[in-house]
């Protein structure tokens, strides 16, 4: 299981192509009780521990998260599979998959 600091780590790698996403996520840890909040709305990235409002709210656990970030899960499968699960701005959560999938 990956922890706190590293997934924010590997976030902050990713910031040059999460930049383009022009909103606040938060990412809910369900099995940690943790959250990550992604701030993109200022023309650059800011990732942190966080729980404050967001335009969408992704419910999933770290080792998800971890897999959605390298690579190794993609996000509609994550999703249709039940190992993540979006309140707020579908749409938001919809680019930032997009943007995951990139490389």
């Amino acid at each position: 299981m990956a922890d706190l600091a590293s997934l924010i780590e590997a976030m902050r790698e990713r910031a040059d192509a999460l930049s383009e996403l022009g909103y606040k996520v938060r990412f809910d840890l369900t099995d940690t009780g943790e959250a990550i909040l992604l701030d993109a709305t200022g023309g650059s990235v800011e990732v942190g521990e966080g729980s404050g409002e967001a335009d969408a709210v992704l419910r999933l656990s770290t080792d998800t998260l971890d897999k959605l970030i390298t690579g190794r899960i993609g996000p509609m499968l994550a999703f249709s599979t039940g190992r993540l699960k979006v309140e707020g701005s579908q749409g938001v959560a919809l680019k930032l998959a997009g943007l995951l999938e990139q490389d």
